[in-house]
C-alpha cells in the first residue's frame, strides 16, 4: 500500500474483472432463461451461479469507484463517479459508466425484490443488463488507458463475442419456443400467461403408468407458451363437476408446450380422480391454474429422494432435472410394483440409483430410520403422511424437505377469536369473526387473492403479511419459512393478534 501506483493498479484490476463478470452473468442469465444447459447440471447450482456472478461483478465495481476516489493522480471525487458530467476528464464516457451503474443497481435491486414485483416489470428492468454490457464496453473502450495493448483488445473482443453470442442464443431460442405451438401461433410470441391466471387447456394424451395410474398430456387451447416451472411445481385442475384438485408436474420443465401430470384413482373418491379417469379423453377442455412451487429442489452435493405411491410424480421430474454425475438415490414404496407409477420406467433408465420396495414382494418391513441415519445428502420425501412423518423424525430439519397431498392435524392455541384485517394496498378494512376464514372474508370483500384447495395444502392464497402475527394453521412449509418470507395462508391460518395487516 506503499506504492503511490497502487490504487491505479487496483481500479484497473477491478473495472475488468467488473466487465468479465457482468457479461459472464447475463450469458449465464440467457442459458438460464433458454434453458440450453438444462442437461448440465442442477438449475439450482445453475441460478446461484448466476447470482453470485452478478454479485461479485456489483461488488467489484463499487471497488472500482471507490478506488478512483482514491488514486492520487486522478482526484476523483464523490460527485465525480456519481453524477453525470460532473468531472471535465472525458465527460461523456464516464457519464455512460455512471449510467450503467444505476442500470446495474436496478437489475440487482430486482432480483432481490422478485418475490414481491410483478413478473412482467421484473423481466423489463432484468433485460436491461443487455444494456448495461453495452454502456460499460463503451465506458471501457473511450476511458481505458489500456486501449491500445494487445492483452486489453483480447479481453475486449472476447467479453463482447460473448455478450454477441449470449443475444443470439436467446433470439434464436425465443424464436424456437414461438414456433413449438401449434401451427396457426403467428411469427411474434405470446407472453407467457402469469402463473395465477387460470388457462383453458385441451387433454391432447392419455396413457397409463401403471394399473392404477392414468397419464394426461394437457396443451394449451390457444397456442399459448405455458409459464416458466421448476421441478416440484403442482398445477390446480378445475373439473367440470366443480371440484378443485392439484397434481404435480411430472414432465421436462423445458418443455413449455404442454403439462404432464399423473392421477391416481382413490378407493375414496370425493369426485376428483374418479372424474377424471371416467371421463378424460383426448379433445376435453380443463380449467388449469398455476403452476405454483412449494417443493424446489434446492443445490446440495447429494440427495437422497424418498416417494411412496403417487408421490413419485414431483420426484420423477427432479431426478431428470439431475445432470449424471450429480449423486442421487431414490427409494421408492408402494403396494406392489404394478400399482407404482413409472417403476419400471426409473429403474431402466437408472440402474443402481433405485430401489424399488413393492410391499406385496418384501415380507420383511424397512428400517428406514436407521438407513437415512447414514445419509448425508438433502432429503427430499413425497408420499403418505405416515411415510414422511417417519422419514422427518429421521432427518434434521436442515436436510428434510417434505410435500404433503393432505393437511396435517394443526390445533389453534385457544378458541378461535375475530381478526381485524386491513388491506393496505386496497386501503380497506374489516372484521372477520371467528366463524369465518380469512379467506372467504377476503374474496367476499372482493379482494385480489385466490382460494384452491382450502385446506393448507396447495399454497394457491399466499398473502404477504406486513402487520400482525399470523398463526400458522397450514401444512405448505415450516412456519419458520413463512415467518422469513413474511407470508401466510388465510385459507386455514388465524392470528394471534387482533389485528393483520396484509399487502394487498
Amino acid at each position: 500500500m506503499n506504492s503511490p501506483h497502487i490504487w491505479w493498479y487496483i481500479t484497473r484490476a477491478s473495472a475488468i474483472i467488473a466487465w468479465a463478470l457482468m457479461t459472464l452473468s447475463v450469458v449465464w442469465g440467457t442459458l438460464l432463461s433458454t434453458r440450453v444447459l438444462r442437461k448440465v447440471d442442477n438449475p439450482s447450482w445453475l441460478q446461484d451461479l448466476h447470482r453470485y456472478l452478478g454479485g461479485t461483478a456489483m461488488v467489484m465495481v463499487v471497488a472500482h469507484m471507490v478506488t478512483l476516489m482514491l488514486d492520487g493522480w486522478l482526484h476523483f471525487s464523490a460527485a465525480a463517479v456519481l453524477v453525470p458530467f460532473a468531472t471535465d476528464y472525458r465527460a461523456l464516457p464516464v457519464a455512460i459508466g455512471i449510467l450503467a451503474f444505476y442500470l446495474l443497481i436496478a437489475v440487482q435491486g430486482s432480483s432481490l425484490l422478485m418475490r414481491w414485483l410483478p413478473r412482467r416489470f421484473w423481466k423489463g428492468v432484468h433485460y436491461s443488463s443487455y444494456l448495461v454490457v453495452v454502456l460499460v464496453s463503451f465506458h471501457a473502450g473511450l476511458t481505458g488507458t489500456d486501449v491500445g495493448s494487445l492483452w486489453y483488445r483480447a479481453v475486449a473482443a472476447s467479453i463482447i463475442g460473448l455478450s454477441v453470442i449470449a443475444v443470439l442464443v436467446r433470439v434464436v431460442a425465443g424464436n424456437r419456443a414461438a414456433g413449438r405451438g401449434s401451427a396457426v401461433v403467428r411469427a411474434q410470441s405470446t407472453p407467457p400467461t402469469p402463473a395465477r391466471r387460470g388457462l383453458t387447456m385441451r387433454v391432447a394424451a392419455t396413457f397409463r403408468v401403471s394399473d392404477e395410474v392414468l397419464g394426461i398430456r394437457l396443451v394449451p387451447t390457444a397456442g399459448e407458451i405455458l409459464p416458466v416451472w421448476r421441478p416440484g411445481a403442482h398445477i390446480t385442475v378445475t373439473l367440470p363437476n366443480g371440484l378443485e384438485r392439484q397434481y404435480s408436474l411430472c414432465g421436462d420443465p423445458a418443455d413449455r408446450s404442454h403439462f404432464d401430470i399423473a392421477v391416481l384413482r382413490t378407493l375414496d373418491s370425493q369426485g376428483g380422480s374418479s372424474w377424471i379417469h371416467a371421463n378424460a379423453r383426448p379433445g376435453v377442455p380443463l380449467e388449469v391454474t398455476g403452476p405454483l412451487n412449494h417443493f424446489e429442489l434446492e443445490p446440495a452435493f447429494s440427495y437422497l429422494f424418498v416417494a411412496g405411491g403417487i408421490g413419485i410424480t414431483p420426484i420423477k421430474s427432479m431426478i431428470e432435472s439431475l445432470p449424471d454425475r450429480r449423486d442421487w438415490h431414490l427409494l421408492y414404496f408402494g403396494r406392489s410394483r404394478r400399482s407404482m407409477a413409472f417403476a419400471d420406467e426409473l429403474s431402466a433408465r437408472y440402474p443402481g440409483r433405485i430401489w424399488v420396495h413393492a410391499s406385496d414382494e418384501n415380507v420383511t418391513g424397512l428400517d428406514i430410520e436407521h438407513l437415512l441415519s447414514t445419509v448425508d445428502g438433502d432429503v427430499y420425501c413425497c408420499g403418505p403422511e405416515t411415510l414422511m412423518a417417519r422419514v422427518a423424525s429421521a432427518v434434521p430439519r436442515e436436510r428434510m424437505h417434505l410435500e404433503r397431498f393432505t393437511p396435517i392435524e394443526r390445533t389453534a392455541i385457544g378458541a378461535p377469536q375475530s381478526v381485524r384485517v386491513t388491506c393496505r394496498k386496497s386501503k380497506k378494512d374489516f372484521a372477520v369473526p371467528s366463524g369465518q376464514s380469512i379467506l372467504d372474508a377476503l374474496e367476499e370483500n372482493g379482494m385480489p387473492v385466490m382460494g384452491s384447495c382450502r385446506k393448507g395444502v396447495c399454497g394457491t392464497c399466499e398473502v404477504r403479511v406486513v402487520g400482525g402475527l399470523p398463526e400458522h394453521l397450514d401444512s405448505v412449509v415450516d412456519d419458520e419459512e413463512k415467518d422469513r418470507l413474511g407470508v401466510m395462508y388465510p385459507c386455514v391460518s388465524r392470528a394471534t393478534t387482533p389485528e393483520l395487516v396484509l399487502d394487498i
